[in-house]
């Protein structure tokens, strides 16, 4: 509770002493009616239909403590009375749902929120985890008079994805299994997907986003610098005619602008007949920082158009020193053939940045479902992945080979799959499972966290998911087809290494 000062206590008795005056009488002394407290209330539901017996819970982040938890009744419902509205700081409560083999995400149509929230001071009985546990919450604070309804959970168990994946534009097959071959992903066509508006605007008939035509007229700019030229961008400038004002625009997320490269091209990774103009092969800034807690980081996500690899050298990504070139993007992208799902990245650390627009389809939690067959299923895309992340390794050729005849009774698996059914993740793939909001992958996916009470509040998602190891994917780089495209997994960034390189691989299906 708040302390009042005390100079403010003696006035209020001063104040409470003269109240009415010394020659009347003293009035209505009777207290007024306190506030009623507040209630929330809502449905959890799953493809459309009631889901029973869900666990909800109401958290009281000014206390940190569990409130009250209910359970959804035989039409999926759910309430919660009785949250305080008087005190000197306002109750506020965080509402989430919890149920074997499913993730969720809510929706709220007024007097709340809907946000990422930290939750893992909640768990760990000894020692500190190295990454987050972050829950999807109603945040709702209690006022008077400002009791919610209509609250609602969504549930996914990867029957129901949220996104579908792209191809990746890889034409050319380099082995058996590889991107080309495999084929995976929503089709796209380079000579369609691109709309020159002659308005200085360029449509993505594949994610649905306006792009800035010049891609070069933003010239180069510190990180921060980037975001502002971005937001103040125009009808008027740039060659813009769309009449779009300061605002409209932004820095585009790493999600949005990887959602641009073509693997098979190079100088630029973007498809051949391309509108764009004045595309620079060197680096270009995202809105994604890296994360780095509350209180901020000191670098942001980079893509270099050369090729498309990510850059991530202490130097070229460096918010306050380096000096990248800066292209911006319009709109949300939910009308294209696919949505891109959101990065993950939440916390606001710059007007503008990726954490305060938060685009593409929000991530649901528990994400990632164990299906105990030795496989994992991610309820954003659907894909089932190969939970022991130590199992295949070799280089690109070998790590290919054994992952096409990867079958039930290898590598833990007992889900009852047969050689061909597996394969080696292409780069959209494999990046899909990356989230920002995380400062180490390998370390998140590999890692037990415990109740306060030291049972098992979320196990490990992959078993034995190596720490500053390249993960590969079944992309060839189209810049050198001696070497395919990995995914390093700590950072989840997105590098090219030598396919003699020894490296380890997770298999989809």
């Amino acid at each position: 509770m708040r302390r009042i000062p005390a100079s403010l206590f003696l006035l209020s008795l001063v104040v409470l002493a003269g109240c009415g005056g010394s020659s009347g009488g003293y009035g209505n002394t009777d207290p007024a009616d306190p506030p009623a407290p507040d209630s929330i209330s809502g449905t959890v539901t799953f493809k459309g239909a009631p889901m029973a017996g869900a666990t909800v819970t109401n958290f009281l982040t000014n206390s940190n403590i569990v409130f009250k938890t209910a359970t959804t009744d035989t039409n999926g419902n759910y309430s919660f009375s009785g949250m305080s509205v008087t005190g000197n700081v306002p109750g506020r409560y965080q509402i989430y749902v919890n149920a074997p083999g499913f993730a969720f995400y809510p929706s709220v149509g007024g007097g709340a929120k809907v946000m990422r929230a930290d939750y893992t001071g909640q768990y760990q009985g000894a020692g500190i985890a190295p990454s987050g546990l972050l829950f999807n919450v109603i945040d709702f604070t209690a006022l008077p008079d400002s009791s919610v309804t209509g609250t609602a959970f969504t549930a996914y168990d990867g029957s129901n994805p949220l996104v579908a994946l792209a191809k990746t534009g890889q034409q050319l097959s380099y082995a058996a299994g590889d991107d080309a071959s495999a084929n995976k992903g929503v089709t796209w066509s380079a000579a369609t997907r691109f709309t020159d508006n002659h308005d200085g605007t360029v449509t993505d008939a594949l994610t649905g986003l306006v792009w800035l035509k010049d891609a070069g007229c933003l010239g180069t700019a510190l990180w921060a610098q980037a975001l502002t030229a971005a937001n103040a961008l125009a009808s008027g400038q740039c060659s813009l005619a769309d009449n779009s004002t300061a605002g409209t625009w932004r820095l585009p997320n790493i999600n949005e602008l990887e959602s641009l490269i073509d693997v098979s091209a190079s100088s630029p990774a973007l498809s051949a007949n391309h509108p764009f103009a004045n595309v620079a092969n060197g680096i270009y800034w995202s809105s994604t920082s890296y994360y780095g807690g509350q209180t901020g980081s000191g670098a942001a996500w980079t893509l270099r158009l050369s090729d498309g690899r990510y850059m991530n050298d202490t130097n070229s990504n460096v918010k306050t020193t380096a000096s990248n070139q800066v292209w911006a993007v319009k709109g949300k992208g939910t009308n294209g053939a696919i949505q891109l799902q959101a990065t993950g990245f939440y916390i606001p650390y710059t007007a503008g940045d990726d954490g305060s627009v938060q685009a593409g389809v929000p991530l649901t939690a528990p994400r990632f479902i164990d299906k105990n067959n030795g496989t994992v299923v991610d309820t954003m895309t659907g894909l089932t992945w190969l939970k022991q992340a130590d199992c295949i390794s070799g280089t690109w050729s070998d790590a290919l080979a054994t992952v096409n005849a990867l079958a039930s009774g290898h590598c833990g698996l007992s889900d009852g799959s047969s050689a061909g059914q597996w394969r080696m993740p292409n780069r959209n793939e494999l990046q899909s499972l990356s989230d920002r909001a995380q400062t180490n992958l390998a370390e998140y996916f590999d890692y037990t966290y415990l109740n306060k009470d030291g049972s098992v509040f979320q196990a490990p998602i992959f078993t034995n998911y190596f720490e500053l190891q390249y993960y590969w994917t079944s992309t060839t780089d189209a810049a050198d087809a001696a070497e395919a495209w990995t995914v390093f997994s700590c950072d989840f960034g997105i590098y090219d290494i030598p396919k003699t390189s020894v490296g380890y691989s997770l298999a989809v299906r």
